[in-house]
Protein backbone atom coordinates (compact mmCIF):
# COMPACT_ATOMS: atom_id res chain seq x y z
CA UNK A 1 0.00 0.00 0.00
CA UNK A 2 0.97 3.64 -0.54
CA UNK A 3 -0.10 6.52 1.71
CA UNK A 4 -0.01 9.92 -0.02
CA UNK A 5 -1.22 12.07 2.91
CA UNK A 6 0.49 12.06 6.31
CA UNK A 7 1.89 14.43 8.90
CA UNK A 8 4.93 12.45 10.00
CA UNK A 9 7.59 15.16 10.02
CA UNK A 10 8.34 16.10 13.61
CA UNK A 11 7.38 19.48 15.04
CA UNK A 12 6.65 21.19 11.71
CA UNK A 13 2.84 21.40 12.01
CA UNK A 14 0.13 19.71 14.10
CA UNK A 15 1.43 16.22 13.31
CA UNK A 16 4.28 14.29 14.94
CA UNK A 17 5.54 16.10 18.05
CA UNK A 18 8.99 14.55 18.28
CA UNK A 19 11.51 12.50 16.35
CA UNK A 20 10.53 9.51 18.49
CA UNK A 21 6.89 9.86 17.49
CA UNK A 22 7.77 10.39 13.82
CA UNK A 23 9.87 7.22 13.72
CA UNK A 24 7.20 5.29 15.61
CA UNK A 25 4.54 6.40 13.11
CA UNK A 26 6.68 5.20 10.22
CA UNK A 27 7.17 1.84 11.89
CA UNK A 28 3.42 1.50 12.48
CA UNK A 29 2.83 2.25 8.80
CA UNK A 30 5.38 -0.34 7.69
CA UNK A 31 3.84 -2.97 9.96
CA UNK A 32 0.44 -2.19 8.45
CA UNK A 33 1.80 -2.92 4.97
CA UNK A 34 2.43 0.65 3.82
CA UNK A 35 5.51 0.57 1.61
CA UNK A 36 5.66 4.26 0.70
CA UNK A 37 4.53 7.35 2.64
CA UNK A 38 4.32 10.93 1.47
CA UNK A 39 4.99 13.49 4.21
CA UNK A 40 2.55 16.34 3.55
CA UNK A 41 3.05 19.23 6.00
CA UNK A 42 0.40 21.93 6.07
CA UNK A 43 0.75 25.13 4.07
CA UNK A 44 -1.82 27.47 5.58
CA UNK A 45 -2.21 30.59 7.68
CA UNK A 46 -0.92 28.80 10.75
CA UNK A 47 2.00 26.84 9.33
CA UNK A 48 4.57 28.18 6.87
CA UNK A 49 5.86 25.84 4.18
CA UNK A 50 9.57 26.00 3.43
CA UNK A 51 10.25 23.26 0.86
CA UNK A 52 14.04 23.27 1.11
CA UNK A 53 14.05 23.12 4.90
CA UNK A 54 11.40 20.39 4.91
CA UNK A 55 13.53 18.32 2.53
CA UNK A 56 16.26 18.40 5.14
CA UNK A 57 13.85 17.25 7.85
CA UNK A 58 12.64 14.44 5.61
CA UNK A 59 16.20 13.31 4.88
CA UNK A 60 16.89 13.16 8.61
CA UNK A 61 13.75 11.06 9.10
CA UNK A 62 14.89 8.71 6.33
CA UNK A 63 18.16 8.19 8.17
CA UNK A 64 16.37 7.40 11.41
CA UNK A 65 13.68 5.14 9.93
CA UNK A 66 15.68 3.09 7.45
CA UNK A 67 14.52 1.76 4.09
CA UNK A 68 10.90 0.92 5.03
CA UNK A 69 8.69 2.69 4.36
CA UNK A 70 10.04 4.77 1.51
CA UNK A 71 9.46 8.46 2.18
CA UNK A 72 8.61 11.33 -0.17
CA UNK A 73 7.66 14.98 0.26
CA UNK A 74 4.43 16.72 -0.67
CA UNK A 75 2.18 19.34 0.88
CA UNK A 76 -1.25 19.67 2.47
CA UNK A 77 -2.06 22.71 0.34
CA UNK A 78 -4.72 24.99 1.78
CA UNK A 79 -6.74 26.45 -1.10
CA UNK A 80 -6.30 30.12 -0.23
CA UNK A 81 -5.64 33.23 -2.28
CA UNK A 82 -2.10 33.59 -0.91
CA UNK A 83 -1.22 29.98 -1.67
CA UNK A 84 -2.66 30.14 -5.16
CA UNK A 85 -0.56 33.24 -5.87
CA UNK A 86 2.54 31.40 -4.68
CA UNK A 87 1.59 28.38 -6.77
CA UNK A 88 1.56 30.56 -9.88
CA UNK A 89 5.27 31.33 -9.59
CA UNK A 90 6.48 28.02 -8.12
CA UNK A 91 4.00 25.20 -8.78
CA UNK A 92 6.31 22.33 -7.87
CA UNK A 93 7.08 23.85 -4.50
CA UNK A 94 3.88 22.18 -3.29
CA UNK A 95 3.29 19.10 -5.44
CA UNK A 96 4.13 15.55 -4.42
CA UNK A 97 7.83 15.51 -5.31
CA UNK A 98 8.20 16.48 -8.98
CA UNK A 99 4.86 15.05 -10.07
CA UNK A 100 1.84 17.11 -11.19
CA UNK A 101 -0.18 15.89 -8.19
CA UNK A 102 -1.25 18.50 -5.64
CA UNK A 103 -3.21 17.78 -2.47
CA UNK A 104 -5.90 20.46 -2.14
CA UNK A 105 -7.50 21.15 1.23
CA UNK A 106 -10.63 23.30 1.10
CA UNK A 107 -11.80 25.52 3.94
CA UNK A 108 -14.49 24.38 6.36
CA UNK A 109 -15.79 27.96 6.44
CA UNK A 110 -16.01 28.97 2.79
CA UNK A 111 -16.08 27.03 -0.48
CA UNK A 112 -17.10 29.77 -2.93
CA UNK A 113 -18.35 29.10 -6.48
CA UNK A 114 -15.00 30.36 -7.82
CA UNK A 115 -13.33 27.17 -6.54
CA UNK A 116 -14.59 25.30 -9.60
CA UNK A 117 -12.90 27.70 -12.01
CA UNK A 118 -9.73 27.81 -9.93
CA UNK A 119 -9.47 24.02 -9.97
CA UNK A 120 -10.09 24.00 -13.71
CA UNK A 121 -7.29 26.54 -14.12
CA UNK A 122 -4.87 24.26 -12.26
CA UNK A 123 -5.79 21.41 -14.60
CA UNK A 124 -5.19 23.62 -17.63
CA UNK A 125 -1.75 24.47 -16.26
CA UNK A 126 -0.82 20.79 -16.10
CA UNK A 127 -1.36 20.24 -12.39
CA UNK A 128 -3.54 17.43 -11.05
CA UNK A 129 -5.54 18.48 -7.99
CA UNK A 130 -6.47 15.82 -5.45
CA UNK A 131 -9.31 17.05 -3.23
CA UNK A 132 -8.49 15.88 0.29
CA UNK A 133 -11.04 14.55 2.79
CA UNK A 134 -14.20 16.18 1.38
CA UNK A 135 -16.22 13.85 3.61
CA UNK A 136 -14.91 15.78 6.63
CA UNK A 137 -15.53 19.25 5.21
CA UNK A 138 -18.55 20.71 7.01
CA UNK A 139 -19.78 22.61 3.95
CA UNK A 140 -19.27 19.75 1.49
CA UNK A 141 -21.07 17.39 3.86
CA UNK A 142 -24.17 19.45 3.10
CA UNK A 143 -23.47 19.68 -0.65
CA UNK A 144 -21.41 16.62 -1.66
CA UNK A 145 -22.68 16.95 -5.23
CA UNK A 146 -20.09 19.71 -5.68
CA UNK A 147 -17.40 17.06 -5.37
CA UNK A 148 -18.95 15.17 -8.27
CA UNK A 149 -18.70 18.30 -10.40
CA UNK A 150 -14.99 18.63 -9.68
CA UNK A 151 -14.38 14.98 -10.51
CA UNK A 152 -16.18 15.48 -13.82
CA UNK A 153 -13.74 18.31 -14.54
CA UNK A 154 -10.82 15.92 -13.89
CA UNK A 155 -9.96 16.34 -10.21
CA UNK A 156 -9.22 13.28 -8.09
CA UNK A 157 -10.64 12.71 -4.61
CA UNK A 158 -8.88 11.37 -1.51
CA UNK A 159 -10.98 10.16 1.41
CA UNK A 160 -9.62 9.62 4.92
CA UNK A 161 -9.24 5.91 5.62
CA UNK A 162 -10.56 6.16 9.17
CA UNK A 163 -13.77 7.84 7.97
CA UNK A 164 -15.06 4.40 7.00
CA UNK A 165 -14.78 3.13 10.57
CA UNK A 166 -16.59 6.15 12.00
CA UNK A 167 -13.55 7.96 13.43
CA UNK A 168 -14.88 11.29 12.09
CA UNK A 169 -18.53 10.73 12.99
CA UNK A 170 -21.56 9.34 11.26
CA UNK A 171 -21.96 12.24 8.84
CA UNK A 172 -18.43 11.87 7.48
CA UNK A 173 -18.91 8.11 7.24
CA UNK A 174 -22.16 8.56 5.29
CA UNK A 175 -20.62 11.09 2.89
CA UNK A 176 -17.62 8.81 2.30
CA UNK A 177 -20.02 6.00 1.46
CA UNK A 178 -22.11 8.35 -0.72
CA UNK A 179 -19.02 9.28 -2.73
CA UNK A 180 -18.00 5.63 -3.01
CA UNK A 181 -21.46 4.68 -4.28
CA UNK A 182 -21.03 7.27 -7.04
CA UNK A 183 -17.49 6.11 -7.90
CA UNK A 184 -16.08 9.49 -6.94
CA UNK A 185 -13.29 8.27 -4.64
CA UNK A 186 -9.88 7.57 -6.13
CA UNK A 187 -7.51 7.29 -3.17
CA UNK A 188 -7.64 6.38 0.51
CA UNK A 189 -4.99 7.93 2.75
CA UNK A 190 -4.37 8.03 6.48
CA UNK A 191 -3.93 11.78 7.04
CA UNK A 192 -2.09 10.51 10.11
CA UNK A 193 -1.04 12.96 12.81
CA UNK A 194 -0.08 10.76 15.76
CA UNK A 195 0.56 7.28 17.09
CA UNK A 196 -2.75 6.69 18.85
CA UNK A 197 -5.49 9.17 17.92
CA UNK A 198 -4.73 9.37 14.20
CA UNK A 199 -2.28 6.58 13.37
CA UNK A 200 -1.01 5.68 9.88
CA UNK A 201 -3.29 2.69 9.31
CA UNK A 202 -4.74 1.88 5.89
CA UNK A 203 -5.53 -1.83 6.15
CA UNK A 204 -8.76 -1.43 8.14
CA UNK A 205 -10.34 0.83 5.52
CA UNK A 206 -8.98 -1.34 2.70
CA UNK A 207 -10.75 -4.35 4.17
CA UNK A 208 -14.00 -2.46 4.77
CA UNK A 209 -14.01 -1.17 1.19
CA UNK A 210 -13.15 -4.62 -0.17
CA UNK A 211 -16.16 -6.13 1.57
CA UNK A 212 -18.53 -3.40 0.36
CA UNK A 213 -17.19 -2.64 -3.13
CA UNK A 214 -14.89 -5.50 -4.05
CA UNK A 215 -11.22 -6.34 -3.80
CA UNK A 216 -10.30 -4.68 -7.09
CA UNK A 217 -11.66 -1.29 -6.01
CA UNK A 218 -9.96 -1.53 -2.62
CA UNK A 219 -6.68 -2.39 -4.32
CA UNK A 220 -7.02 0.59 -6.64
CA UNK A 221 -7.63 3.02 -3.77
CA UNK A 222 -4.74 1.97 -1.52
CA UNK A 223 -2.17 0.76 -4.04
CA UNK A 224 -2.71 1.18 -7.79
CA UNK A 225 -3.80 4.84 -7.74
CA UNK A 226 -1.56 6.18 -4.96
CA UNK A 227 1.39 4.33 -6.49
CA UNK A 228 0.65 6.08 -9.77
CA UNK A 229 0.59 9.41 -7.91
CA UNK A 230 4.06 9.02 -6.40
CA UNK A 231 5.32 7.88 -9.83
CA UNK A 232 3.76 10.84 -11.62
CA UNK A 233 1.61 8.59 -13.80
CA UNK A 234 -2.04 8.79 -14.84
CA UNK A 235 -4.44 7.19 -12.36
CA UNK A 236 -5.37 3.72 -13.65
CA UNK A 237 -8.69 3.78 -11.76
CA UNK A 238 -10.79 6.82 -12.67
CA UNK A 239 -14.36 5.73 -13.44
CA UNK A 240 -17.20 7.90 -14.65
CA UNK A 241 -19.07 9.36 -11.68
CA UNK A 242 -22.55 7.90 -11.20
Amino acid sequence: MVDIHSHILPDVDDGARSWEMAVHMCHIAAQDGIEHMVATPHANGQFAYDRDWLRGVLNELRQRVGPKPKLSLGCDFHFSYENLESLTTAPHRYTIEDTPYLLVELSDFSVPPTVTNELADLLLRGLQPIITHPERNLLLQRRPERVLEWVQHGCAVQVTASAFSGRWGEKAKKVARWLMDREAVHILATDSHSVEGRPPILSDARDLVARAFGQAVAQALVDDNPRAVVSGLRLPYFPQVQ
